[in-house]
């Protein structure tokens, strides 16, 4: 796309602050850090802004969260080379990290899915629970999701069936407490 820079900032705020709730969203539960969450969401728009010219037109949120799903890859496998000791303070020691870091923050968790389901979800391996989450709560297509990982589309399909089946069995005492499922059934 060509734009004059007015117009390109236009464009894409229009088309960012649509999907914004989305893309943070996303790297919330991604992430099940708020502040991670808000530094992934951040450079995902950043980079995203900086690349709009290249954009297709086709499917902003699509072509965004492809962006946020990339970062976190990389920023996960940078985590999984070496351990983070902690940060520095004001006075330049090493604070450690603390484990409440890391927990996921439940409040700004979408308040529709509940606290059962964002527990087992929590609790799907990642490579699952990004499918899951980019299909089920994102709703993009299974080539879209193919596209943003990087793997192909057959790898996605596997990944879904395997993370909802874990998220099954995960919520199945809270489905048949809640009356979605009776005694002695399995579905």
């Amino acid at each position: 796309m060509l734009f004059g820079k007015r117009d390109k900032r236009d464009a894409f705020e229009r088309q960012a602050e649509r999907v914004f709730p989305s893309v943070y969203g996303t790297a919330l539960r991604l992430t099940r850090s708020r502040e991670e969450a808000e530094d992934l969401a951040q450079e995902a728009i950043v980079r995203a802004y900086d690349a709009f010219d290249r954009f297709d037109g086709t499917n902003f949120k699509a072509w965004i969260l492809r962006i946020l799903t990339n970062l976190y890859i990389n920023k996960y496998r940078a985590r999984q080379r070496g351990p983070q000791l902690g940060s520095l303070d004001d006075e330049g020691a090493i604070e450690p990290m603390s484990a409440e870091a890391e927990l996921p923050d439940r409040l700004l968790f979408d308040p529709a899915l509940g606290a059962e389901v964002e527990e087992a979800l929590d609790a799907v391996p990642a490579d699952f629970r990004m499918a899951v989450i980019l299909s089920d709560i994102e709703g993009l297509s299974y080539q879209e999701i193919a596209d943003a990982v990087g793997v192909p589309i057959g790898t996605i399909r596997s990944r879904l069936a395997r993370g909802r089946a874990m998220m099954r069995k995960a919520l199945e005492g809270y489905a048949r407490r809640e009356g979605y499922l009776k005694e002695g059934s399995t579905e």
